[in-house]
């Protein structure tokens, strides 16, 4: 192995890392007290790591503001940060606040599979046996962690179970909906997210106006800067670069470290207790996505941010 393909492997690992980390920052915010809510986390990382995002793409040269020129253009990014960024992002942070960060990226972790579905039902790209079988061992690692075997018993509550599906549904549509936009890249990915982000969080912000009350504390405003800084622009950062020297396939396997830094950061903050279920169910879902990605890589995450 070279030594760039070295330090672009160490690179896609530190970024996912930092986004399984950024799931236990969000933990924390919860616990400080109830008026953090999924929305406000939502809408305040949304609008400033966008409009970072575009300041830092202005001074590279990118010229953001391009997008309006094109019409088209600006409608996909909307629907990217509406229809991508906000379920994933907003799914995630409610998964984790009913939850945990462990179950929530464990269960967002499955959106690959909701990529296979939509091009098998809309594309007509049957998948392969590979994303079949890996499909159902998923489908059994999921249902493993919400019932722990036991079909009149839910061991995860119903709202941390929708909401890590809805942010599942998300990662599948915050990949699918920009593609070919940065496959031809007719616009720089950085502006890509950066806008998806500003326009959803702005969205968010337009159908739930209201403010709560945030604590002014030490903690609050370093766990949200831990969020802002080290849940998205340095991860995002790493991630983008780490491409220029490593392939899509080792860049896809790296994406495991995310759920194993989430969980093995619950277990040591936040005393979460694993149980056999849990970490079999987990160990399932996490064997499943790797099985679909050693050939064809499914998620691009460049494009999207956790």
């Amino acid at each position: 192995m070279t030594n760039k393909k070295v330090l672009g492997t160490v690179m896609i690992i530190v970024a996912c890392t930092f986004w399984g980390i950024s799931g236990l920052f969000a933990k924390a915010l919860f616990n400080v007290s109830s008026s953090i809510t999924s929305m406000w986390l939502t809408q305040t990382r949304m609008i400033s790591a966008g409009v970072i995002l575009l300041i830092i793409s202005q001074f590279k040269g990118d010229h953001p503001l391009q997008i309006f020129h094109n019409l088209h253009d600006a409608w996909v990014i909307f629907a990217y940060g509406f229809f991508g960024l906000v379920p994933v992002q907003f799914g995630y942070f409610m998964a984790v606040q009913y939850g945990n960060a462990s179950i929530a990226t464990v269960l967002q972790f499955v959106g690959p599979f909701f990529i296979i579905a939509y091009l098998a039902a809309f594309r007509h790209i049957p998948p392969r046996r590979i994303e079949i079988i890996s499909a159902i061992i998923a489908f059994i690692g999921v249902f493993i962690i919400a019932t722990h075997g036991r079909l009149n018993h839910l061991a995860v509550t119903p709202l941390v179970l929708f909401w890590g599906i809805v942010a599942a549904i998300g990662v599948a549509t915050n990949t699918l909906i920009p593609q070919q936009m940065l496959r031809t890249n007719r616009v720089p990915s950085m502006v890509v997210t950066g806008w998806g982000l500003l326009f959803a969080g702005l969205a968010l912000l337009a159908i739930h106006p209201g403010q709560p009350h945030i604590p002014n504390t030490l903690t609050v405003w370093v766990c949200w800067l831990g969020i802002l800084i080290i849940g998205t622009l340095i991860p995002f950062q790493l991630a983008n670069n780490s491409l220029k020297y490593i392939d899509a396939t080792t860049f896809s396997l790296m994406d495991a470290f995310e759920p194993l830094a989430a969980t093995i950061g619950s277990v040591l903050l936040f005393n979460l207790h694993m149980t056999g279920a849990d970490i079999i169910g987990s160990i399932l879902v996490i064997v499943a996505v790797l099985a679909i990605n050693i050939r064809i890589p499914i998620r691009h995450k460049g494009s999207e941010i956790q």
